[in-house]
């Protein structure tokens, strides 16, 4: 795999239509830049506070809301959820229990678990019938068995269960769309407002790069087939060079 050019969604079809949720972050605008460039995407449909400012993770009516209008725009092959927050209130991730808060581990929560599951929640249904992929950033930190340095406990525990929403996600959707696919994203660690205070540039990946990685790992996924022996797997969670992640 080459993660650093995106040489266009194969595995989808002509014609397909993407949505992306964040898209005026970092990574959910360089989503849109790489899907507009794709000849096989016939629209890319965005969603942001810029554009609906009513739009918050944490108000379902909002989101309910956004998904009639989208609807106008369905069915999507692809849609993927860019939002999430490292920084809540102003405060970064705690390195230790003695700086937890309960109102900031709920807004974590709220933020990168619960606002996403309502997402999905109102989102799905915009799915197409046919091979259709529901992606979600989330980070490598969400791995509960990569857990080697400890610290950052919100952002990690919001992570993680946000990991076990799109698992269970993924079982109830296998029944209604068995070529539907869901999967967590990480992203790498990418040069973004979010990753400024915790990174340099130079340890850091352009947006692109990343997303042409996500792209093209998310272009190779196979729709786990059916039978009475098969045992389904659920989510995917990889990493932008394709690689999986332990959950």
């Amino acid at each position: 795999m080459n993660p650093s050019k995106f040489s266009g969604m194969k595995s989808l079809g002509q014609g397909y239509r993407a949505l992306i949720v964040g898209a005026s972050g970092a990574i959910g605008g360089a989503f849109v830049t790489a899907l507009r460039a794709d000849p096989a995407c016939a629209e890319v449909v965005e969603v942001s506070r810029a554009l609906y400012p009513e739009f918050s993770l944490e108000n379902e009516t909002s989101i309910e809301n956004i998904a009639a209008v989208l609807k106008n725009h369905a069915p999507f092959a692809l849609i993927v959820d860019a939002t999430g927050a490292l920084t809540i209130d102003g405060q970064g991730p705690e390195k230790s229990l003695s700086a937890l808060n309960a109102e900031r581990l709920l807004r974590s929560f709220q933020v990168n678990a619960i606002g996403p599951a309502l997402l999905l929640k109102h989102l799905l249904p915009l799915l197409g019938s046919g091979r259709s992929v529901y992606a979600k950033l989330s980070a490598r930190v969400g791995s509960i068995s990569d857990n080697k340095k400890g610290g950052w406990y919100g952002y990690r525990a919001s992570k993680a269960a946000l990991n076990m929403l799109l698992q269970t996600a993924a079982i109830e959707l296998h029944r209604k769309k068995p070529a539907a696919i869901v999967a967590a994203l990480q992203p790498g660690t990418v040069q973004s407002a979010l990753s400024t205070p915790f990174v340099s540039q130079q340890d850091s990946l352009a947006p692109e790069v990343a997303v042409a990685g996500l792209l093209e790992a998310l272009d190779s996924l196979g729709a786990q087939p059916t039978g009475e022996d098969f045992e389904y797997k659920g989510a995917y969670f990889l990493d932008y060079q394709g690689k999986p992640i332990p959950w």
